[in-house]
């Protein structure tokens, strides 16, 4: 389909702003060299091209059959497509009319596809653009034409068409508007981007996976490449778990899953337009970041002032410079400009003043510990204030082997132009402070993923998990039966048994040793300390006589009987089985304060230790675990092991297990262990 050597245009046509006009001057316009057809049977050619009446006269079958045709005709034409032996289809319409009836058209046409394996681009898409191949299928002509290495994939036409005419600084070697992906998924498109040598950084604008399994395979697929991926991922702020029954439903959006898996193959998710293409621009460079931090020469301390504030606001750092760069910049810059970074190297307009500006920058880039450099330079498409410095520039890439950019402050700056001119030396021209800072933050996040080590995870004992799996499957578990399971799988859980009787409970406590916690076992009770059923920290067996007494007057006769946990920090751990991408985890903060606080990270299940720490480092209550004001810090490895395993149980049992609560684990000096656990089967 991206690559034809024959194309036919069902519906091609010489009225004045037709589609089907269009969709030829488009494909003339591309200078494609295969045979092309034009189809339809009023026309004998069609702006110089041989035209027949249908499919079926066509000497030969295309690869390509673009259809051209209204909603009401396009079910016909695609059959017709197929039956005379065309390899692949674009279709424009959105492929829905008035009148028409379940199964709707547009799920008749992905019957067809699906069952001849027949790969369609649209419908309610505006084509592609393949410069390598120079297959240009669409009604919307590039305005500019030069190549470079973003392979880019929009659910959106207009999006699509907002990527062609800002190709100017964007380089594509290929855009496709894929729409409702009758016949292909975003799935097929990446496999297929990876695997083109043109393709240096895949984008997506994405609305909605709709080949989880592909999908992720494509991911695997990118990421043993080497080749980035960067989405904007649209529609994503609709809460799928308005009903659940667990803390960990309620918290999980729609969105959680997907960041979780893009989390683990190294995909740069992106929440805006601006920012997805400031990154494509730095990752389709040749060059990509190495160690080190952010480096920033400007002309102006204002500018540098507010690249600080923005920097600072955004978590992004610079990098710190070794003494031998700090005396060479001291050495470099006119008197009164400070050798820190960022710098700023403009000072007064003396005949050396262009010298002493490039020659700062350069000893600034050259630092080992800076990994990528940014430069604001006073330039747009009216106005140069040192043209010679914008030359220089163009030749530091080369120089020190490193990404450079340049940046304008100002969003709305007129840069194309010069965007255009930068761009050919390899050199992104990004138009505002953020947008920049987000692209280099993503740059070096990417860097950072491909370093990492995520260690085994393990695997589930396959009887322990056939064990647990027909007892899921015989109906719901209470908390202390859930609490066993989770000690079957390596997971440290306190002791508990439960009881009957206030006579059973005051032994079990014996047995256990005081002080004990007393919680209602009733059934159907989810979060018990909402309704008065946990009593703590009972010393002795009058305490416990008479917190059971109590508790069974107002719950019921069934309780659990558990050790004390020692004191520590709260954590909450949970598990949603996602319908897509399957079994996720969340960490975050516990006790009363998981619904309060914004604080979780979540995981696709399973992973290994090293990744349930990057876990604990994003979040807020980090600062806990590690000890504050005296506190002792908490056994982290001890914490780490627990999640790892809770997430190999929750791979295991996915299938079995909707949701799953464990709030709280105690993080303890002494180590880690869980307290409570709610399983939803």
């Amino acid at each position: 389909m991206l690559a034809p050597r024959s194309i036919a245009l069902v519906g091609a046509s010489e009225r004045e702003g037709s589609v089907g006009r269009l969709m030829v001057e488009v494909l003339q316009a591309g200078g494609f060299d295969g045979a092309v057809h034009a189809i339809n049977p009023k026309y004998e050619t069609v702006l110089g091209l041989p035209c027949v009446a249908g499919l079926a006269d066509l000497p030969q079958a295309p690869d390509l059959a673009v259809l051209s045709v209204a909603a009401h005709r396009m079910e016909q034409t695609l059959a017709d497509a197929i039956a005379t032996g065309a390899r692949s289809a674009v279709v424009f319409d959105p492929c829905f009319y008035e009148g028409d009836e379940a199964p709707l058209l547009l799920d008749r046409l992905k019957r067809l596809a699906r069952e001849a394996r027949f790969p369609v681009c649209g419908g309610n898409g505006m084509g592609f653009i393949n410069y390598d191949t120079r297959a240009w299928i669409s009604f919307q002509e590039p305005p500019f034409a030069k190549s470079g290495g973003i392979a880019m994939f929009c659910h959106s036409g207009s999006v699509f068409a907002l990527m062609l005419n800002g190709a100017r600084r964007y380089r594509f070697n290929m855009v496709v508007s894929q729409g409702q992906e009758i016949g292909a998924t975003a799935a097929d498109y990446i496999d297929y981007a990876v695997e083109q040598p043109t393709t240096r950084v895949i984008g997506l604008f994405l609305e909605a996976v709709r080949d989880p399994q592909g999908f992720v395979a494509a991911l695997e697929k990118a990421q043993a490449h080497g080749v980035p991926v960067v989405i904007n991922k649209i529609a994503r702020t609709e809460q799928s778990a308005a009903l659940a029954m667990t803390h960990s439903g309620a918290i999980a959006g729609s969105d959680s899953a997907f960041r979780a898996l893009c989390d683990r193959y190294g995909v740069l998710v992106c929440d805006e337009i601006d920012t997805m293409m400031s990154t494509l621009q730095i990752m389709s460079q040749e060059r990509r970041p190495g160690p080190g931090a952010l480096g920033a020469a400007t002309d102006s301390g204002g500018l540098r002032e507010h690249l600080i504030d923005v920097a600072d606001d955004m978590g992004v750092a610079f990098a710190d410079l070794t003494p031998e760069t700090t005396q060479a910049l001291r050495e470099t810059l006119a008197f009164g400009l400070e050798p820190v970074n960022p710098m700023d190297a403009a000072g007064p307009l003396t005949p050396d003043f262009t010298e002493r500006l490039n020659e700062s920058a350069r000893i600034l880039a050259c630092d080992p510990n800076v990994a990528v450099m940014a430069h604001e330079l006073f330039l747009d498409d009216h106005y140069c204030f040192y043209p010679e410095s914008i030359d220089y520039l163009c030749t530091l890439p080369e120089i020190t082997g490193k990404p450079h950019l340049l940046v304008s402050s100002l969003g709305s700056a007129d840069t194309g132009i010069s965007a255009e001119r930068l761009e050919d030396a390899g050199i992104p021209l990004i138009n505002g402070t953020r947008p920049m800072l987000a692209a280099v933050k993503n740059a070096l996040a990417w860097r950072d993923h491909q370093e990492r080590s995520y260690g085994s995870p393990g695997e589930a004992d396959d009887a322990l998990v056939t064990r647990w799996r027909d007892r899921l499957g015989a109906g719901a578990i209470d908390e202390t039966e859930a609490l066993a399971m989770l000690g079957a799988f390596g997971v440290p859980v306190v002791r508990s048994v439960v009881c009957e009787t206030g006579e059973a409970a005051a032994k079990a406590a014996g047995e256990i040793g005081y002080p004990v916690v007393l919680k209602t076992a009733m059934p159907g009770i989810a979060h018990k300390s909402d309704v008065g059923g946990v009593k703590v920290g009972l010393a002795d067996e009058a305490a416990l006589v008479a917190a059971y007494d109590a508790m069974s007057d107002a719950l019921g006769p069934r309780v659990a009987v558990a050790a004390m946990a020692p004191r520590g920090v709260e954590v909450a751990l949970g598990m949603v089985r996602d319908p897509q991408f399957g079994p996720m985890v969340m960490v975050g903060a516990g006790g009363v304060l998981v619904e309060l606080l914004d604080d979780r990270a979540f995981a696709l299940a399973p992973f290994g230790v090293d990744h349930a720490h990057r876990l604990l480092d994003r979040l807020k209550i980090k600062r806990l675990l590690d000890g504050m004001r005296g506190a002792p810090p908490a056994d982290l490895e001890s914490l780490a092991l627990a999640i790892s395993r809770f997430s190999v149980m929750a791979a295991a049992l996915g299938d079995d297990i909707a949701e799953m609560d464990i709030n709280p684990v105690i993080a303890a000096p002494q180590g880690a262990v869980a307290v409570d656990a709610l399983v939803v089967t």
